[in-house]
């Protein structure tokens, strides 16, 4: 055996962290509860503060706790909707940089959005559709605002996924149109043509 496997010494607030998580993974720490303070976790890992703190931001960059002043950390339950969000500053910043990678992304929504929408028509009840034709009620009267427009456009989007009953549904269309909105406005809206998306709504 001549292959090299070195062995690399963790941070220790690296080392802090998969700790950390790996009490909330295994179900010792539940959604809701309090964080040990961070002075037991010092004591309870014999580390410094700094590692402490190192340790609970990228927990809290996980979405597994929340982190607030002057309060102990919360532990926080993982849904769709935050596991999305850990990629989301990364994911701009590809959108942003790469004239492909958004056209990607439009590509990706319209192809979702067609499968999305088939399962939302067999699940709706009446009471969906009636909520969805107020919404397109709402959104013709923000015609020339087009940033109201554009809000009332997403409503809707989202209503449909949430028609669903699919949780990632919701999750990855609200992100898909959050970042559309911010990097390519026009694949929402185009500026005197807002009967046409009312049209395809209705």
């Amino acid at each position: 055996m001549n292959r090299s496997e070195p062995i690399v010494r963790r941070k220790l607030s690296d080392e802090v962290f998969l700790r950390l998580k790996r009490l909330i993974t295994s179900g010792e720490l539940m959604p809701g509860d309090d964080m040990p303070s961070e002075r037991e976790l010092m004591e309870r890992f014999e580390v410094g503060r700094p590692a402490i703190r190192e340790a609970m931001q990228a927990l809290s960059n996980m979405g597994l706790v929340a982190i607030s002043h002057g309060e102990r950390a919360k532990v926080l339950q993982l849904t769709a909707k935050s596991i999305i969000k850990q990629v989301d500053g990364a994911a701009k910043i590809i959108l942003s940089s790469s004239k492909d990678t958004l056209e990607h992304l439009k590509t990706a929504r319209i192809f979702f959005e067609r499968g999305m929408v088939r399962e939302a028509a067999e699940k709706a009840t009446a009471e969906d559709v009636l909520r969805l034709r107020a919404t397109v009620a709402e959104q013709r009267g923000f015609r020339g605002d087009s940033e109201a427009f554009i809000s009332a456009d997403m409503k809707f989007h989202t209503q449909i996924a949430a028609i669903s009953g699919n949780p990632i549904y919701v999750a990855v269309s609200e992100a898909m149109l959050g970042w559309l909105k911010e990097y390519h406005t026009e694949m929402l809206i185009w500026t005197g043509k807002e009967k046409f998306t009312l049209t395809e709504h209705e």
